[in-house]
């Protein structure tokens, strides 16, 4: 009898390849930040961010950041509408921060829905 295949998802090849990759991280974070800036897409930012907790550790963030296992899961989740400080303080967590960078007229004129 054929052996059953076990397939990953592209999350889990996301997450070998920056576990492999760490110093790619950054850059990663970085393009998720400026789609966010463009689409407004909150899901797919958490979901980039839900990965990159995974890569690092929920552990681990969970201990740096003082927030709990459940918590970060929670306010990283696909529907949650964390706030600024819970996710400035994952972030932190992951040894990241936020800064500021001035828009292009083009990216001020184009239209955002925050309900993504």
């Amino acid at each position: 009898m054929a052996r059953k295949r076990e397939y990953r998802s592209i999350n889990q090849l996301d997450e070998t390849y920056y576990r492999a990759h760490p110093e790619e991280i950054e850059s990663y974070l970085a393009t998720a930040f400026e789609e966010y800036a463009r689409d407004g897409c909150t899901s797919a930012l958490l979901s980039s961010l839900r990965m990159i907790a995974r890569v690092k550790g929920i552990s681990l963030l969970a201990e740096e950041s003082g927030i709990t296992r459940n918590g970060i899961q929670k306010a990283l989740s696909e529907k949650a509408k964390p706030g600024f400080d819970t996710v400035n303080t994952i972030i932190n967590a992951m040894g990241y921060g936020f800064t500021l960078q001035k828009l292009d007229s083009n990216s001020l004129s184009s239209s955002q829905n925050p309900d993504h």
